[in-house]
């Protein structure tokens, strides 16, 4: 039986991060559920039963992942691993996209995902263990372009494609503290995000798709579980991409 674990899950209000805190509260784990709402949380995770902290911050906010993971060992003692999945989309084309966007996209994407790792990396490595996930996207294969069909623009692609950089060193500086940093890289999912694509985009998007549809939250989120517990002891430093099929390597 995998042992009980204690995880903070990030952006879970909605979408994967949701689907998330809902599977592993199920699984008996205790959970520190982050978003800019805390109201919002708790109707998100409203009869998942478990050992349950809501918790309200700006993941953009070095003060605010402080917190997060203060209140998550005050409460529980101690904490086990990170799942971050907190993001901004944008789909601005590059014409329109103005420098102002692209570093508010960049500050919650890319510095937040640092900024949760650090602040849960100073608890973990005092612990000699820990696991931390962040999520990227395969936008960053495609390099999408934005628009009008609701694909990520180039504020999105560039935040995304830096987590990559980001778990390889991040698995570097704290794996010889025992503390694994890996990735996640979903391809379309039915999530709130994809919300702005059209049909035609939609319907093209599946069709590229071996498996025939659109993933589930669920079924991402449960890749990162897995990556953040005990049989996925030795993998550090990948971002593993989950897609269906739609596009290798």
């Amino acid at each position: 039986m995998a042992r009980k674990m204690t995880i903070l899950v990030t952006g879970a209000a909605s979408g994967i991060g949701k689907a998330n805190a809902r599977q592993l509260l199920a699984a008996g784990h205790e959970v520190a559920a982050l978003d800019l709402d805390a109201e919002a949380v708790r109707a998100s995770l409203d009869g998942a039963g478990g050992n349950l902290e809501l918790l309200a911050g700006d993941v953009s906010r070095e003060d605010h992942c402080r917190m997060a993971v203060e209140r998550a060992v005050a409460r529980f003692g101690k904490l086990d691993a990170v799942i971050h999945w907190a993001a901004r989309h944008s789909t601005t084309f590059w014409a329109d996209l103005t420098a102002e966007e692209f570093n508010r996209i960049l500050a919650v994407n890319t510095t937040g995902a640092f900024l949760i790792a650090q602040a849960a990396g100073r608890h973990m490595t005092e612990r000699k263990s820990g696991a931390i996930v962040l999520a990227s996207s395969t936008s960053v294969l495609a390099g999408t372009t934005g628009g009008a069909i609701g694909n990520g623009g180039p504020a999105y692609v560039a935040s995304k494609a830096a987590i990559v950089g980001l778990v390889r060193s991040l698995a570097r500086a704290l794996g010889p503290s025992g503390v694994r940093v890996n990735g996640v890289t979903p391809g379309v999912t039915e999530t709130p995000m994809i919300a702005a694509y059209s049909a035609e985009n939609l319907a093209i998007q599946q069709a590229r798709i071996p498996l025939g549809r659109i993933a589930q939250p669920e079924e991402i989120a449960s890749v990162a579980t897995f990556l953040v517990s005990d049989e996925a002891a030795y993998i550090n430093g990948e971002s593993i991409i989950i897609n269906g099929g739609a596009a290798f390597g």
